[in-house]
């Protein structure tokens, strides 16, 4: 789980949807999310996990019928999510290539041609050789990139603090506009993010839990997560923003935000080719080891329901992929292929990354809380304090009420 915390989740997503969300007060807004809400929901998935021992579907079916519903409903969450994931994971990969030949492009040379579909059919079989031949080195590998990786972030951020755009990037973060936090579509976007940079809703943490040991403390584990997951995604945003205001960048460009940025700042630094060969290799590890967190997901239902060897279970998931996949490749290829005037890619994330994310794990909560009992809440939680079983036993039951409340809130806005 903490490995999988630097993933495309921060890197790539919360530095565009804060570009998007007008900044200082959606990170305000971002935080009482994860801290009221996204917090005690994600302790309660892993519990639930732990409790269940088996895959996401297998899980809810033990909660009452309407659980085998609600599971596969989150198995196709997830493969939706996954099947765009892989895109962008492909564009991590084109630019570490890139950067092997000396030449990173910017964003739109990068998709002049139909490289966003080869490097996503490319990362798509790579994927799935691996997950039938098994997973264990590549997961190793990742524990030991990932540190490295951070570094570099850190590096980059405190390289942009002697960029122009430096103290507009600070404004632009950290001071707050509090009459934007009146507008339910902010806060809308600010639980979208904090549900999906804590992967609440798809299946991850039910999966991850299923394999925690009874020692455990759960919320003590989830806090380290959630915290890493925070000051990553936090440290994203000021290694990317101070570069999109000094060269006049729009913070809102959307999901290539980063993949524009990036290149440029690595043309302007000494050794830039060099760094970002190594980079982009790491981002590409980062990227990579969640789509395999996801796909295994996937793999997991399907392998249970279906009674399917691994190996068969991965080649029709990795089928499947090929095929789901395509629509967002297309949309950053000349063929831009869009929906509601945005590109395909950048729907699907924000329809499936945001309102089925949120639904998702409102339903999730809601579930448990009103059909498991407390004391195996409280006993899958592994904790000797009882704070945490009050308080997510408390979200969880009221969340589908607040949630309604909401609904009938941005219908009156």
């Amino acid at each position: 789980m903490a490995a999988a915390a630097v993933g495309l989740g921060n890197l790539w997503r919360f530095p565009y949807m804060v570009g998007e969300n007008g900044g200082g007060a959606f990170i305000l807004a971002y935080l009482i999310a994860l801290l009221v809400v996204a917090i005690p929901i994600m302790m309660l998935e892993v519990g639930a996990g732990r409790l269940a021992q088996g895959s996401v579907v297998g899980t809810f079916r033990q909660v009452n019928r309407l659980g085998t519903v609600y599971g596969w409903f989150v198995v196709l969450l997830t493969t939706a999510i996954t099947s765009y994931y892989l895109v962008i994971t492909g564009w991590t990969l084109g630019y570490a290539v890139s950067a092997l030949r000396m030449a990173v492009e910017p964003f739109d040379d990068f998709t002049v041609g139909y490289n966003s579909l080869w490097y996503f059919f490319a990362v798509t079989v790579l994927a799935t050789l691996l997950l039938i031949r098994g997973v264990r080195a590549i997961e190793t590998f990742s524990r030991l990139l990932m540190p490295v990786l951070v570094l570099f972030i850190i590096g980059i951020a405190l390289y942009a603090l002697r960029m122009d755009g430096w103290d507009q990037a600070r404004r632009f973060m950290f001071e707050a506009d509090f009459s934007q936090l009146g507008r339910p579509g902010l806060w809308f976007f600010a639980f979208g993010q904090a549900f999906y940079t804590l992967a609440i809703g798809q299946g991850y943490l039910v999966t991850y839990g299923s394999y925690i040991p009874r020692r455990t403390n759960v919320p003590r584990a989830s806090l380290v997560v959630a915290g890493t997951e925070t000051s990553i995604a936090l440290l994203a945003g000021w290694m990317i923003f101070p570069f999109v205001f000094t060269y006049g960048f729009d913070p809102g460009a959307g999901s290539q935000l980063a993949f524009d940025t990036l290149p440029r700042v690595f043309a302007e630094m000494g050794a830039g080719v060099w760094l970002a060969m190594a980079f982009f290799f790491l981002f590409f590890a980062a990227a990579f080891s969640s789509c395999l967190a996801g796909l295994k997901v996937i793999i997991a239902a399907v392998a249970e329901e279906f009674s399917m060897s691994n190996r068969r279970s991965v080649l029709a998931v990795g089928v499947l992929m090929l095929f789901l996949g395509v629509p967002s490749a297309l949309s950053f290829t000349p063929v831009e292929l869009s929906v509601m005037g945005m590109p395909f890619l950048d729907f699907m994330d924000q329809f499936g990354g945001t309102n089925v994310v949120v639904t998702s794990g409102v339903l999730g909560a809601g579930l448990f809380c009103w059909f498991v009992p407390r004391p195996k809440i409280a006993y899958s939680l592994g904790a000797k304090s009882r704070w945490w079983e009050y308080r997510i036993f408390i979200v969880g039951r009221s969340l589908p009420f607040l949630g309604l409340a909401f609904i009938v809130w941005m219908l009156l806005d």
